[in-house]
């Protein structure tokens, strides 16, 4: 009996770690633009200001995504220079795909309207 408990908790572990796989390479075949490539140029900014951005892939892709567009909202998320960042991905108006980042940037200050996750 435990053998077979033991066995049963092994092929559900391998089994989840199979589908997670299976999704993970799903992911990968992707032909449009995801919210990773607007985490990836907001990185390259040293300072960030609370509120909402948005903007179409042209600037960042140079026309290769004409029906895609993007935004983002950034929330002072703590009083160390956290911000937390959630990026959507949207493709003529519906959302394709979503990203929440958390960004260390200490030279940043808090906007007047703060809204912040702790206070």
């Amino acid at each position: 009996m435990i053998a077979v408990t033991i066995f049963f908790i092994a092929m559900f572990s391998i089994l989840a770690l199979v589908t997670q796989s299976i999704k993970a390479a799903h992911s990968l075949t992707r032909n449009g633009p995801t919210a990773g490539m607007v985490a990836a140029q907001l990185s390259l900014t040293n300072k960030l200001e609370e509120g909402a951005m948005s903007g179409s892939f042209d600037d960042i892709a140079a026309g290769l995504y004409p029906d895609y567009d993007w935004s983002a909202e950034t929330i002072f998320y703590a009083s160390n220079g956290m911000f937390q960042v959630d990026i959507g991905v949207y493709h003529k108006g519906n959302l394709d795909s979503s990203m929440s980042v958390l960004m260390y940037r200490p030279e940043s200050t808090a906007g007047v309207g703060v809204r912040s996750k702790f206070r």
